[in-house]
């Protein structure tokens, strides 16, 4: 049977007040991590979030927590090289990866990043669902189907976001959906809500708090 995938719903009052509270409360930076051996202990759940260069993922971060330079965004695509790892309350790890797909950096960095990109996703237990931001203005490409590959590999479930829908017309973000929603049909890793969001204006930033919330 094939899955469908729609946009994931607004949460409920209590779901939404439950992520509310969770980003409202502790987020403190724990490490940065340049190998496997110096990851943090796997004593909680973690998620992830993933991305090529430029897609927002510093901005949305910063969005989830309210925190205006949690996530240090940057002009220079490919400055974030290492796993970078927020305690998000007691009980979760926040982990931010490397952007990919482009990086201003010389190709041996590059290759260092993405044999430890590949490492963590297909080696982490505790890694509960990773989030895979994808730019509404561009849609999913090759290079983001690599990500999604590596995931299903790995048996990780993930789940797109998509990011900048503020920067789109109505008719090009339908469109856009529609391609994202097509490509998601290859990958049985993917879970089948997608989340529409904008850093800038707040649009699914409950949404994706309230999902956060939920992966126990």
């Amino acid at each position: 049977m094939e899955m469908t995938f729609t946009e994931a719903p607004t949460p409920d009052t209590f779901t939404a007040e439950a992520g509310r509270l969770l980003f409202a409360g502790p987020v403190d930076f724990v490490k940065g991590v340049v190998a496997m051996s110096g990851l943090p202990p796997a004593d909680r759940v973690e998620i992830c979030f993933a991305g090529r260069s430029n897609v927002g993922k510093s901005s949305l971060i910063n969005a989830l927590t309210g925190r205006k330079s949690l996530a240090r965004a940057s002009n220079t695509p490919g400055r974030t090289q290492e796993l970078n790892f927020f305690a998000l309350g007691e009980d979760r790890y926040m982990v931010d990866l490397p952007g990919y797909g482009y990086a201003n950096a010389p190709l041996a960095v590059v290759e260092k990043w993405q044999k430890l990109l590949k490492s963590y996703l297909s080696g982490r237990q505790t890694l509960r669902r990773a989030f895979v931001l994808i730019d509404s203005r561009h849609g999913v490409k090759s290079v983001d189907d690599e990500i999604m590959n590596l995931l299903d590999k790995s048996a990780v479930t993930f789940q797109v976001v998509m990011t900048k829908a503020d920067k789109v017309s109505k008719a090009e973000l339908a469109a856009n959906f529609e391609q994202v929603k097509g490509a998601l049909k290859k990958h049985p890793a993917a879970y089948p809500e997608v989340v529409l969001t904008s850093s800038e204006k707040g649009d699914g930033i409950e949404t994706l708090r309230a999902i956060i919330a939920g992966l126990i």
